[in-house]
């Protein structure tokens, strides 16, 4: 029986924080769980390809859009499930044994719990609203994502947008989002160099935003700009 899960990795530049990653994704490869690994890289100017193909990934090239990379890369998936995973995110250990169970006994999309690579108050409570918001069935991309491939058609996949595309798809896939009983361990790096406060503030204003109807095109020129 062929492994049902492909791994899809949306990359821009993320050279520095592939291996975590993928190091990560040898338990599930271990457990006969990841049929493939396929990365959608927007135009990398580092070694982002070469060091995606020395893991073994498939590297399909095309314009930098969060939402069209990702379309891309799950167009060339042959699994049965998505797993939809940032760069710079690294699944905590025991995660395969979590993602087998839910394969076992649902038909229905998962997200990780988040955690941040950084210990203290603000990545805690950080986190804390994070998951909040997710059992609300609003799970960020930086959490990861199960879908089963007939869900992910029957709802119309990721749209081609530059910003809010886990938004976008996880509205129209409310009702059917489960929790993992696992973590995604994501890159604090922004939030220290923007400050914790600030950083989970503009995030929260750019949500509000999004929900009021403006444009993820707009939105990204402002989000580009604070970057």
């Amino acid at each position: 029986m062929r492994a049902r899960i492909s791994v899809i990795v949306p990359t821009l530049d993320a050279e520095p924080a592939l291996k975590g990653c993928f190091n990560a994704l040898l338990e599930g490869l271990d457990q006969g769980l990841i049929r493939e690994l396929i990365v959608s890289d927007g135009g990398s100017s580092d070694a982002t390809g070469a060091v995606a193909q020395a893991w073994g990934a498939e590297v399909i090239d095309g314009a930098a859009s969060r939402g069209g990379q990702l379309r891309r890369g799950v167009a060339a998936a042959q699994g049965e499930w998505f797993l939809i995973l940032h760069a710079d995110t690294v699944l905590e250990k025991g995660w395969a044994e979590a993602v087998a169970a839910h394969l076992e006994s649902s038909t229905d999309a998962g997200w990780f719990r988040l955690a941040f690579d950084a210990k203290g108050l603000a990545p805690m409570l950080v986190a804390g609203w994070a998951n909040l918001r997710s059992h609300f069935g609003l799970p960020y991309g930086d959490q990861g994502l199960l879908v089963p491939r007939d869900l992910y058609l029957e709802v119309g996949g990721y749209s081609d947008q530059p910003l809010m595309e886990d938004v976008d798809l996880a509205r129209r896939l409310r009702g059917r989002l489960q929790a993992l009983d696992a973590k995604a361990v994501t890159s604090a790096s922004k939030y220290r160099r923007d400050g914790w406060l600030r950083r989970g503030a503009r995030n929260l204003w750019t949500l509000l935003r999004y929900a009021a109807g403006t444009p993820a095109e707009r939105l990204v020129q402002s989000y580009n700009r604070q970057t």
